[in-house]
């Protein structure tokens, strides 16, 4: 089988509309993970790193700012940044350093809305708030208003002084939204060494159910998900080969399961996965585009153990991939299951 060269572009950092990372920081311990992270997507992608901080004024309007104060605050986050900004070995890029003035998760969103070309990397705490699960407040903002991608790091992932992606996990359900994360991962995987997991899960289709189900209504979605799950298995397949056949470590796993959602968390913690790369949006997508994320990605926000890059592509469906045989392989099987 041959395999198109331009298939998987080397500059998979164009490819994704990102040009330079943006570390999202602010005084709590969690900020020397988040930069971490942040230098090790940037070396994979080849493009630059900037630190941004947003210094914060009084709560209450009548409260007038201190000059000496805020040169102050300005003085130490600067110096505090500046310990921050140089990558670790062996590269010894140095990250550029910006500061903003007023509230976080606005100041944020204005500077991503000026330049929506870059991939930020965000906490999903910060010094605000410490629990385990969920994501904070601000987390919570940016990731409704940014524009681009997004790197969340969860509280556990941002522990690792030097992070190391050796299996990064991609959702996918067959659609192109969420097929056009895979030239961003396998350029991942190559920098990274990292084996890649293509991860498809079955979900059991709902039936009415005003009444008893019947045998045949038994009959038919056993047909539904095992016509689902070879169709599914097809596919994935043809995608494992195309990126083995780059000499990238590459393995699939197709499971059925009632919570899609569920089940992919599930997955991120017994495959003990690094990283997890995947689009805002799967097959809801094209039924949805003015929702910003679907209900797999928002709910991995969540439930997450692993940093999760998500993609945002533009408001356009993506082009499929330049996979005949894939994309003959989204559609049924002829004749019968």
């Amino acid at each position: 089988m041959s395999i198109p060269k331009a298939l998987f572009p080397k500059r998979a950092a164009a490819q994704a509309g990102t040009c330079h990372v943006v570390a999202c920081l602010d005084r709590s311990e969690y900020a020397a993970g988040v930069v971490s992270h942040a230098f090790r997507i940037a070396q994979a992608l080849e493009v630059p790193v900037t630190l941004l901080q947003v210094l914060e004024g009084q709560t209450g309007k009548e409260v007038r700012p201190d000059p000496i104060e805020w040169d102050l605050r300005r003085h130490e986050a600067r110096r505090v940044l500046g310990k921050l900004s140089t990558a670790p070995m062996p590269s010894t890029a140095t990250a550029e350093i910006k500061l903003a003035e007023g509230a976080t998760a606005e100041e944020i969103c204005r500077f991503t809305c000026a330049q929506p070309e870059c991939l930020l990397v965000l906490g999903t705490h910060g010094e605000n708030g410490s629990t385990p699960t969920g994501i904070g407040g601000t987390a919570h903002h940016v990731l409704d208003r940014a524009p681009g991608s997004i790197l969340l790091v969860p509280i556990a992932a941002s522990a690792a002084s030097t992070p190391t992606y050796r299996r990064i996990l991609v959702p996918l359900d067959g659609s192109t939204w969420a097929e056009s994360v895979i030239p961003l991962a396998t350029r991942l995987a190559k920098s990274a060494r990292a084996e890649l997991i293509l991860a498809h899960v079955v979900p059991t289709p709902e039936l009415t159910e005003t009444r008893p189900l019947e045998p045949r209504d038994l009959e038919l979605r056993r047909i539904v998900v095992e016509r689902n799950e070879q169709t599914a298995r097809v596919y994935l397949d043809h995608v494992r080969n195309y990126i083995a056949a780059m000499g990238i470590a590459v393995r699939v796993i197709s499971m059925r399961s009632e919570d899609v959602r569920s089940a992919l968390s599930g997955l991120i913690v017994t495959e003990a996965a690094d990283l997890v790369v995947l689009s805002a949006n799967g097959q809801g997508g094209r039924h949805h585009a003015d929702v910003p994320y679907g209900s797999v990605a928002a709910y991995l926000m969540t439930h997450s153990a692993a940093p999760m890059l998500i993609v945002r592509p533009s408001t356009v469906a993506p082009e499929p991939m330049a996979l005949t045989n894939v994309q003959a392989a989204r559609l049924p099987a002829v004749g019968p299951v």
